[in-house]
């Protein structure tokens, strides 16, 4: 008799909160939205434009702090709409995102 394999899954998206960033780029080509959380890969998070000019992502991130900023037709931009800050080892700043519990 074959004996069962018995797995446990956990939930991908248990404990994740929705988060939602934007920018306002409205003579962008192309915003991706670049972080610590999807290790600043372009290819992870490219925005949409929702509106003219107005660029969205929403994504699903654990409870904890990352950093983040967005790559506009080739160019890094910090979030207008955050103003939490901390300096990155390029010399500039990266935006910081709090995801609370």
């Amino acid at each position: 008799m074959a004996k069962k394999k018995i797995t446990k899954t956990a939930k991908p998206m248990a404990g994740r909160k929705r988060i939602t960033l934007s920018l306002s780029a409205p003579h962008a080509e192309a915003v991706y939205l670049m972080g610590d959380f999807n290790e600043w890969n372009k290819k992870a998070h490219p925005m949409k434009q929702e509106t003219e000019g107005d660029w969205k992502k929403t994504i699903m991130l654990q409870p904890g702090r990352y950093e983040y900023r967005f790559l506009v037709d080739g160019r890094w931009q910090n979030d207008p709409n955050n103003y939490q800050v901390c300096p990155n080892s390029f010399g500039t700043v990266n935006n910081v995102l709090v995801v609370s519990p």
